[in-house]
């Protein structure tokens, strides 16, 4: 097993201190104040993403379930939007206290590792200059409360490695139990570390009570779930499906590592390598040396069932913590101009990141923005382009309602193609907009439009499907804003339909579509 020079001395030989070394509270509250100020001042700059409308929409109408996610985002935004109706900001409170917290984590993780204070300083910066570890916090999405959940699980096993208190386990298994109400990828964690633990130790961490017990609430909490789902034909599961398509137009799985890795930015991603090598070499983390099996198997995982690039991104802290005190370790055994050399390529790589998670922060304005130049760039971008354009659409669709006739004003309501077009005109039309609908996504599940509708605004879509549910279809309003995400607010038809030829409990199921 290669881990550097045989010396004793060597930083891969060198056992670890029985005891921890102090917290460096002053250097990690100076990464993470400064990351919470980037974190607030851009979470002020742009309007609701496309997935926050959809939440909102959601959390109006609470269930124990739906198609694509689980009720903690919907809860949580019905929450921050009752506190502060119509506050993007106050939404995303929730997001970015994760995030911080989540930084303030990796430099804890570190610690337990036997990182000292730069150790600790270093793993913090890592995760705070990760472009999508850190900006991800800027929106409230699953994608950003499923990570940091990750982060806390993490933390609480590689404190019960070396402290085997049984009842962070079951901390854990209670975290896991939120998480499951989010997203449905914490049990490949669990699976990925009961088998790198069989293998590498410790053993006996599948076999703690405390953990089976937590594992019986987080399967008791997630039943009313699982019954809706099984209600509803499983459309978690179709889900995957779907996405594992989606992610042809990233490269598919030929560029799946590369661009998981690519997230965690310039100095992340050296401290992710770094970080995995130590835990699978160095005999010092050898107690640890499950967690550095856990995330390759989560890769071949993801890679093999068409996840997304950032389905791992939860364990990048553990690996960024100890691919940090691996860089320390390592300086403190090079000689005086070898060290300078390290210590002056990790400078230069995490100012540089620094230079780039805040070009990319969404500071500019919105004359700065340009639109995309096709799908793969609005796919990359699409916290941005998906945050644009929908005052413009709901204004159109609200001009188009208003020129019906009273009669038809009377009974309409609206068709949305997609479930952010359907999710913006619930949360910026409702009190002005008749019912809205759409087949799109979990926004299918809330309900099919009634028959005896006199007229229905038809927001996007193809003509020749709407003529085949309708007598009339007649184009009667353009939304085609300057940025916004296509097929959304961009190129987008509103039609006017009348003359209802099917009945909708005949088609809705049909027309749904993940």
């Amino acid at each position: 097993m290669a881990d550097g020079p045989a010396q004793s001395n060597s930083p891969g030989r060198h056992r670890a201190a029985p005891d921890r070394p102090e917290p460096a509270w002053k250097a990690i509250a100076a990464v993470a104040v400064s990351a919470a100020v980037v974190l607030l001042l851009s979470a002020t700059r742009y309007g609701y993403f496309g997935d926050e409308l959809y939440f909102l929409a959601a959390g109006r109408r609470p269930s124990f379930g739906y198609a694509d996610q689980g009720p903690v985002l919907p809860l949580l935004a019905r929450l921050m939007d009752t506190l502060a109706p119509g506050s993007y900001f106050v939404l995303r409170l929730p997001a970015i206290a994760l995030t911080v917290t989540a930084i303030v984590l990796c430099a804890l993780i570190a610690r337990e590792f036997g990182g000292g204070r730069w150790a600790q300083l270093l793993a913090a910066v890592g995760y705070a200059t990760s472009p999508f570890l850190l900006l991800q916090g800027t929106m409230l999405t699953t994608n950003a409360v499923d990570t940091a959940l990750w982060v806390i699980i993490t933390w609480l096993v590689v404190r019960w490695v070396r402290t085997r208190n049984d009842w962070l386990l079951l901390a854990a298994a209670l975290v896991t139990a939120v998480d499951m109400q989010v997203k449905w990828l914490i049990p490949f964690f669990w699976l990925a570390v009961a088998a790198s633990s069989l293998v590498f130790g410790p053993r006996e961490l599948v076999r703690r009570p405390l953990l089976w017990a937590g594992g019986a609430i987080v399967v008791i909490a997630t039943v009313p779930e699982l019954l809706w789902q099984a209600q509803h034909d499983w459309p978690q599961l179709e889900m995957g499906r779907v996405i594992g398509n989606e992610q042809g137009i990233l490269g598919g799985r030929l560029m799946f590592l590369p661009m998981s890795v690519s997230l965690a930015g310039f100095l992340g991603a050296l401290l992710l390598l770094w970080g995995l090598w130590v835990l699978l070499v160095w005999e010092s983390l050898r107690p640890y040396r499950f967690l550095g099996a856990t995330p390759a198997l989560l890769f071949l995982a993801f890679l093999i069932t068409g996840g997304r690039i950032y389905y791992a991104a939860g364990m990048y802290g553990v690996l960024i913590a100890a691919g940090a005190v691996g860089v320390v370790a390592t300086a403190e055994h090079l000689r005086i101009d070898l060290r300078r050399a390290l210590v002056a390529a990790v400078t230069v790589l995490a100012l540089g990141a620094t230079a780039f998670v805040l070009y990319s922060t969404p500071w500019r304005s919105a004359g700065d923005v340009h639109p995309p130049a096709d799908d793969a760039e609005a796919a990359i971008n699409i916290g941005v382009y998906g945050s644009f354009g929908w005052h413009e659409l709901t204004d159109e669709v609200e001009r188009v309602y208003n020129g019906l006739t009273p009669q038809e004003r009377s009974n309409a309501v609206i068709l949305a193609d997609t479930y952010w077009q359907a999710s913006a005109l619930d949360e910026l039309g409702r009190d002005q907009l008749p019912p809205i609908y759409s087949p799109s996504r979990g926004f299918g599940y809330f309900g099919a439009p009634p028959d005896d509708a006199t007229a229905v605004i038809a927001v996007g879509g193809y003509e020749a499907v709407l003529r085949y549910q309708f007598e009339h279809v007649d184009p009667v309003g353009k939304v085609n804003t300057r940025i916004g995400f296509p097929g959304n607010t961009q190129d987008v038809t509103i039609w006017k339909c009348t003359g209802l030829k099917r009945s909708w409990s005949q088609v809705w199921p049909d027309w749904m579509h993940l």
